[in-house]
């Protein structure tokens, strides 16, 4: 509910904040440039090809991005951000269509590539959601407590493009997208009992597409002893698990990571905490995680002082997409959760994921501007 007697002040964007994810970017290019140059010297003959694609493809149009919503009155969102939602669910279905979409040998047929230019419409979807799903809240907000008038129907609009991306297959950026919608749900204080039952049909859902996808059943069991195939489909897992314990307390030094020499998938993308852990070590972790938890704060901070709830949700729904995607890639890293190809946010590689991240960025500064007084 929008708070009375509080007047909303216009001012400074939140500096700290932006701090915050400015550090992150940085260390993020950083790594990325001493976990990527094995593999992008082995396949491009250039140890720097990955970052400068890092650079031209999502920091670049991520800055501009981030000034557009930066400017962009955050009222306007409840229009434009529809357009963006439906635009990424158009999308969303022409990668499901033979000779549109592209896979890039992930398995997922997750990409679309247009003129030479690659388009992950999954990663438009996270942003696209939360726009969407913050403005049925509110339209929503005097039936949220009828499961026939208001859950059901708002779930229903909500769950379709999560459909949609569990059909590429892309079940990590599918939780995510259901991370994000649990909790916004949470954030309107729909009722416990609706968001356990919610919960449960997930739970029932997870269980389903273990069941129906043998190399989903061979990942979970493998996450549950990865000792069984070492070798196989347990290889990924035992190497990461190998580049942190190595890493120690102090880690081996920025750029000596041994399991970037190919011994470890993906250390330019989903592996790249691994290297991170192996080179800098256990106190840098500390560190790192640290700095997420401060922006996580940071971030519902800003969503307390919001002017009015269209914006609180917003907000509150970037940092949980932040969050929640963080925390998939981290713990299937350390084998607290199973494998899912989730990317790092700000950190791992990825043109369109830095730049609609960035995007988000921008979206939280300017609603940061117009925070009530507290």
């Amino acid at each position: 509910m929008k708070k009375l007697g509080k007047p909303i002040t216009t001012h400074m964007a939140d500096l700290r904040f932006l701090a915050y994810i400015a550090i992150v970017l940085i260390f993020g290019l950083i790594m990325l440039t001493s976990a990527s140059a094995v593999i992008g010297f082995d396949q491009f003959s250039d140890q720097y090809f990955f970052v400068k694609r890092q650079i031209l493809y999502g920091v670049l149009p991520g800055l501009v991005l981030f000034l557009f919503f930066v400017k962009l009155p955050y009222q306007f969102l409840r229009s434009v951000g529809s357009l963006f939602f439906w635009g990424a669910v158009v999308l969303s279905i022409l990668v499901l269509i033979p000779g549109v979409g592209s896979s890039f040998g992930t398995g997922a047929q997750s990409w679309i590539v247009l003129l030479g230019f690659s388009l992950q419409p999954s990663e438009l979807m996270k942003l696209g959601l939360i726009f969407f799903l913050s403005a049925q809240l509110v339209a929503y907000k005097d039936k949220l407590h009828s499961i026939k008038e208001g859950i059901f129907p708002l779930l229903a609009l909500a769950i379709a493009p999560i459909l949609l991306v569990i059909l590429q297959p892309d079940i990590g950026t599918a939780f995510i997208l259901f991370g994000v919608m649990f909790g916004l749900l949470f954030v309107a204080e729909v009722r416990l009992s609706y968001l356990s039952a919610l919960a449960l049909v997930a739970v029932v859902a997870f269980g389903i597409l273990i069941a129906v996808a043998p190399y989903r059943a061979a990942r979970f069991t493998v996450f549950l002893h990865p000792e069984l195939d070492a070798q196989g489909i347990g290889y990924h897992i035992n190497q990461a698990e190998l580049a942190i314990g190595s890493g120690g307390v102090f880690g081996r030094g920025l750029g000596h990571s041994r399991q970037k020499f190919q011994y470890l998938p993906e250390v330019h993308a989903d592996s790249i905490f691994a290297v991170v852990a192996e080179e800098m070590g256990y106190i840098f972790v500390i560190i790192f995680l640290s700095l997420l938890g401060v922006i996580t704060q940071r971030g519902l901070h800003i969503a307390k002082g919001a002017p009015d709830p269209f914006a609180r949700y917003i907000v509150s729904g970037i940092i949980l997409w932040f969050l929640v995607q963080s925390m998939m890639n981290i713990g299937a890293m350390v084998r607290l959760l199973p494998l899912t190809g989730v990317p790092l946010p700000f950190v791992s590689h990825g043109g369109t994921a830095l730049a609609i991240a960035l995007a988000g960025v921008g979206i939280i500064a300017n609603i940061s501007k117009q925070t009530t007084s507290v």
